[in-house]
């Protein structure tokens, strides 16, 4: 009888594929980057299961789990795996690399592929990003990119990117552009742990010996924190400040947040939220301009009001770095001007 090996976190890239055997719900959760959802037990059986063990005893829901689990890896191999060639490598995981994986896998080595199961499963693998977003950020060397709201940084980073620089986005990792406005309407942010997987990912992907570009951040990005070895070094990195005219910034703001101008009672749900720092007064006056349309005048005065005095106060507190910050100028924010920006900001 084949018996199913054990692989350790270090081994993912030797695998023709990764395969996370749990709920779509964990899946959902968090998982492997990479990862393909193959659950042996759906949402609903693993409850069913779990309640069993709960109100009859163990014995009764292994029996259960056991026949849920059976039927559905022949719905695998026949629906999912049959085509696979004989050589064909895949590792299974699960939560602890136990029952569901190991049920899995060892089908698959009777058959004749040659699958492994992931020692300790999916909590082996979240230790793993722990300890690595512990000190693996402090390893790299960063250009801080700084800039009042609506300087286009995020954009000025896919310039970068573009242009061959190494670039780590938060806020695209995030899935939100990092103030009370920076929530999308039609997508939410991924969980903490689902963000710092891909930012183990995304840091995992770097050379030590080339400059990451990234986006000076707060403490969170929406509801997700970033990590403190991170948050420590980049501010004590060197900045860099795009510098715009409030024009270009109000044209740029406007082009950026259209999906606000479609959904205008979402935007003074969300401009609610500074009722304690701007006062009644201000929010019913950026109301009339919702109301208006006068997108430009409302732009202008969200600047003006509230945004470039918190971002001064935030810069100058949070970056140690910032009053030396070397000044990229911008006539406006056009991304012909951002790949040139970029590019020169390379080649010096």
């Amino acid at each position: 009888m084949k018996h199913t090996k054990k692989a350790d976190i270090q081994s993912l890239e030797q695998f023709d594929d990764i395969i996370d055997v749990r709920t779509p719900a964990e899946f959902a959760e968090d998982h492997i980057p990479g990862a393909i959802n193959c659950p042996v037990l759906s949402n609903e059986e693993r409850i069913v299961v779990g309640t069993a063990n709960k109100q009859d005893s163990p014995f009764e829901a292994n029996k259960l789990g056991a026949s849920l689990i059976s039927r559905n890896i022949a719905d695998l191999i026949q629906n999912q795996f049959y085509e696979k060639p004989k050589n064909w490598r895949p590792l299974f995981y699960c939560w602890r690399g136990g029952n569901r994986s190991g049920a899995i896998g060892h089908v698959l080595n009777q058959i004749g592929w040659r699958a492994q199961t992931l020692d300790g499963g999916y909590k082996t693998y979240r230790r793993f990003v722990i300890d690595e977003l512990g000190h693996l950020p402090a390893q790299f060397n960063y250009q801080v990119i700084t800039g009042p709201t609506g300087s286009a940084k995020s954009r000025f980073l896919e310039a970068v990117a573009a242009q061959g620089g190494q670039v780590i986005d938060l806020e695209g990792l995030a899935n939100h552009k990092g103030s009370v406005l920076g929530g999308y309407i039609d997508a939410a942010q991924p969980t903490q742990r689902m963000f710092e997987s891909q930012l183990l990912q995304a840091l995992r992907r770097c050379q030590s010996d080339k400059t990451i570009y990234i986006e000076a951040e707060s403490r969170k990005i929406g509801t997700l924190q970033v990590p403190e070895t991170l948050l420590e070094k980049i501010r004590t990195s060197p900045c860099l400040e795009i510098q715009a005219p409030i024009e270009a910034r109000i044209e740029f703001l406007i082009r950026d947040y259209d999906y606000f101008i479609q959904y205008p009672e979402v935007l003074k749900t969300k401009l609610g939220h500074l009722k304690e720092v701007v006062g009644v007064v201000k929010l019913a006056q950026w109301g009339k301009l919702i109301d208006r349309q006068d997108w430009p005048q409302l732009v202008k005065e969200l600047l003006s009001d509230h945004y470039d005095a918190l971002y001064k106060r935030s810069q100058s507190s949070n970056f140690i770095n910032y009053l030396t910050a070397q000044s990229l100028p911008l006539k406006s924010l056009s991304q012909p001007e951002l790949l040139a920006l970029a590019k020169q900001l390379l080649t010096q």
